[in-house]
């Protein structure tokens, strides 16, 4: 393996020559620098980026940890895509490291990250609790930014969306359109949002004096079946139902087509709510009424409060966004005790 002393002696200059035009730091005449580029290709060197990293103190990357079983549907491509995106227009690298399935498991993703010294880590946590999410942040120097969670004692490292007061809002527009039957499909339950979007659909219907029916709420896990699933259980059980939110919009697709299965028309007799709106929501049939997150808004000011960090600029407090109702083709008016769905005859 080449080393830095052998590169300087090809080029004639000095190993602080050399180190100096790698690390970018410090002045180096033109001529000497295009001699230690020439050294560096006739020779096959590639400088030990930890190595240098340990020297300059910045890497110039930033580390992600995701869970691998949140790496599907397009809530996760647009977080990733946007925060490559944003670091890039900083002049830095994105490293993306799976959290794997379970809170030990993130915790050594951090940690791993940490040792590669990047400058600072962004977590979307799935396993993680509020308490541990403090404490690992108190444990280190290095920035470690939350997305989704909000923390009791470090505001200034979490960026919050909060999807139960969403889910409610959500909720409360089908009970203002007269809808008083909804059925609730959930998204997995060890999820804090699947957790937080439920909770909000619960809270809507007890705001609005509207028992809430257990067996109205079915369970789900993300994917499309569940929603084709969900209706299939609704019907067999005989449930009066004028309206089935989904906890994200792959459900939703999969209710709208077990629905048409079953001759039911969308929103003449139930209405169809998602989440996520998801770049297919407007072309299905009827077009998805969805929720919309606020996924770019939520890593730009990330990325911005990170390198703020990074710069010494001032803490900025905890910022909350909210998700926007899109509302399409397939929620419509519900009457006052919605009749359980029939089959239309064809």
């Amino acid at each position: 393996m080449t080393t830095i002393l052998e590169v300087a002696k090809r080029a004639g200059v000095s190993k602080a020559t050399v180190s100096r035009v790698l690390s970018g730091n410090g002045y180096v005449s033109e001529e000497k620098r295009q001699q230690v580029y020439q050294a560096i290709a006739e020779t096959g060197f590639r400088p030990n980026l930890l190595a240098r990293n340990l020297a300059t103190k910045s890497s110039q990357t930033i580390g992600l940890v995701i869970t691998n079983t949140l790496y599907t549907g397009s809530y996760f491509t647009e977080l990733m895509q946007h925060s490559a995106r944003m670091l890039e227009q900083q002049g830095r690298q994105l490293l993306l490291v799976d959290g794997k399935h379970s809170a030990e498991e993130e915790k050594a993703a951090i940690q791993f990250l940490l040792d590669l010294r990047c400058d600072g880590v962004i977590i979307y946590p799935r396993f993680l609790t509020t308490d541990e999410m403090d404490s690992i942040i108190a444990q280190h120097k290095h920035p470690i930014l939350v997305i989704n969670r909000r923390l009791r004692q470090h505001d200034s490292y979490c960026i919050y969306s909060d999807q139960q007061q969403t889910s409610t809002a959500a909720v409360a527009e089908l009970i203002a359109r007269g809808h008083r039957d909804i059925a609730f499909i959930t998204g997995s339950l060890d999820s804090p949002t699947g957790r937080e979007r439920l909770a909000g659909y619960r809270a809507a219907l007890t705001q609005h004096q509207i028992p809430v029916k257990e067996s109205l709420i079915i369970g789900g896990k993300w994917q499309a079946q569940q929603g084709v699933a969900a209706v299939e259980t609704l019907l067999a059980q005989g449930s009066r139902f004028s309206a089935i939110v989904a906890s994200n919009d792959d459900m939703a697709v999969g209710a709208l087509k077990a629905l048409a299965a079953h001759h039911i028309r969308v929103p003449q007799q139930v209405s169809v709510l998602g989440f996520d709106d998801i770049p297919l929501a407007p072309y299905t049939v009827p077009a998805l009424s969805s929720v919309k997150m606020p996924v770019t808004a939520m890593i730009q000011e990330t990325i911005e409060r990170l390198i703020s960090m990074l710069d010494g600029g001032e803490m900025r407090n905890r910022k909350t966004f909210t998700g926007e109702l899109i509302v399409r083709e397939s929620i419509g008016p519900g009457p006052a005790s919605a009749p359980g769905p029939q089959p239309i005859s064809s």
